[in-house]
């Protein structure tokens, strides 16, 4: 691995010897003088080992994580909870150790968890192929544009509001390089204006670009959006969360030729922002244009099961010109962790989960939604996350106090007005089956009331004023469905 260390003046009077200079001034002599700094580096004096230490841990004392209190944030990355046989499965030295499995023969085990990985994408997205795994979910985007440009041969990409707004800044910043046009498609009532999307797809779209849930929390109607992207001949591709895939229905059969998406919340904690792993999963038509690379089954000479890489687009891998995908590190490892998270729940267990977050979902949402200063953003379903429209100020609602000093957030709910302006006056509320029942009421008298007088909140009351028990077992949601508090097993 390529590591730096310093050069003595000896060792760089040697290497300009070597280049046939006499200084470094020489050896920059044809950068125009315009483009040089022309003065030293305006840093700061150096710091001793212990000072860069208490300085790193100040800036981490205004940090504040799940543990410490209850957290409603979402957006693309959740705090579920992992099970500690992922740690014990992820850190056995056989699956910390290896790179990419240039040798199968001493690979097998690497390899084997990318092609189970593989299988289980499909099964989730029901689409036939999926790769090993991409750094995250924005950067699949990128590469699900490239592999429809290709296929396509077209220009045009066209993208819904409710698209990740990671992954549409990473569509517009790759628009740029492709040279290719992205139009935006707005939101009306939290869904997907069907009527604008239509009339942005001509014949140069290459692709459309959905979420499903999308960034707002609604569950769109794919099948139904797809169609206008399909009678038009461009591909359809549907970022997905992988955990709604529990009870949603799949992209694959929606029409999808594309699904992709961010995998932290299988088997993956928050980690302060990852490192995380994507998913990209397609129909068997565009295998050969998948970005990454995917592992195959095969039988050795004496007949015993095996495992190969059987695609690899990869520059370094095929020649320059002919690749499709420059990803070079694995995130086998992470991948690995969602492999063993979803060995862990089973099937059964899968569907219960998700069930488990739409029935908890629905409680908050209607139980913030009977605030007074509170209403929905928009009443389209959801599974897992709400949108919700405050009188207040959003920002003025994120603060612990109102001592302006204090670091930590006051509620951890994600402003929406950050990535969208049109709704500035919202936020979003993401459920997980960490949050519990207690954590919904203690979230609802945070935004009625403040850190005020919760020590001595020990019970909700009803619409008559009568106290209703929330010890963290089972409490009763609005509709009369039990909404269970128990970890799924």
């Amino acid at each position: 691995m390529a590591g730096y260390t310093p050069a003595t003046s000896d060792d760089q009077a040697a290497m300009l010897a070597a280049i046939g200079v006499d200084s470094i001034d020489e050896l920059f002599s044809q950068i125009p003088d315009g483009v040089k700094l022309g003065r030293p580096l305006d840093l700061e004096d150096g710091l001793s080992e212990s000072e860069v230490y208490k300085r790193l841990a100040d800036l981490a004392s205004w940090n504040r994580h799940a543990e410490e209190m209850p957290s409603f944030l979402g957006a693309g990355m959740y705090d579920h909870y992992v099970p500690a046989i992922v740690d014990a499965i992820t850190s056995r030295s056989e699956f910390l150790t290896p790179y990419t499995p240039y040798q199968p023969e001493v690979s097998q085990g690497g390899l084997q968890v990318m092609f189970e990985f593989q299988t289980a994408m499909s099964e989730l997205t029901g689409l036939p192929v999926s790769n090993a795994g991409l750094y995250e979910g924005p950067s699949a985007a990128a590469s699900a544009a490239y592999l429809a440009l290709k296929a396509t041969g077209r220009t045009g990409l066209v993208a819904s509001r409710g698209l990740h707004p990671h992954s549409r800044e990473t569509l517009a910043t790759h628009a740029v390089g492709f040279g290719a046009q992205l139009t935006e498609v707005p939101l009306v009532d939290g869904l997907t204006e069907s009527k604008a999307l239509e009339a942005a797809i001509d014949e140069n779209t290459a692709a459309v670009f959905l979420q499903n849930p999308n960034f707002l929390g609604s569950v769109e109607d794919i099948a139904t959006l797809g169609e206008y992207a399909t009678s038009k001949g461009a591909l359809l591709i549907v970022q997905v969360d992988p955990i709604t895939l529990s009870i949603l229905k799949p992209p694959g059969e929606c029409g999808a030729d594309i699904a992709y998406g961010e995998g932290q919340p299988l088997g993956n904690r928050l980690d302060f922002g990852g490192p995380s792993f994507g998913f990209f999963c397609a129909k068997q038509e565009h295998i050969r244009r998948m970005p990454g690379r995917i592992a195959g089954e095969t039988t050795d000479v004496d007949g015993r099961r095996g495992f190969v890489l059987a695609l690899q687009t990869r520059e370094q891998h095929i020649r320059r010109e002919k690749a499709t995908s420059n990803i070079c590190t694995s995130q086998a490892l992470n991948a690995l962790g969602a492999m063993v998270h979803l060995s862990w729940l089973g099937k059964e267990g899968f569907v219960e989960l998700g069930e488990l977050l739409a029935r908890r979902t629905d409680y908050a949402r209607k139980t913030i939604a009977g605030l007074d200063g509170f209403e929905l953003l928009h009443n389209a379903p959801v599974v897992r996350e709400f949108a919700v429209r405050s009188d207040r100020p959003v920002e003025e609602l994120l603060h612990m106090s109102s001592d302006p000093t204090e670091p930590a957030p006051y509620i951890p709910v994600y402003p929406l007005g950050r990535d969208y302006p049109e709704y500035e006056d919202s936020f979003l509320v993401a459920m997980t089956e960490n949050r519990s029942v207690d954590d919904v009421h203690w979230l609802a008298h945070m935004l009625s009331h403040g850190q005020a007088g919760w020590d001595e909140h020990i019970h909700e009351h009803d619409d008559e004023g009568n106290p209703v028990e929330t010890n963290g077992n089972v409490a009763e949601a609005a509709d009369g469905a039990e909404v269970r508090q128990e970890a799924i097993r």
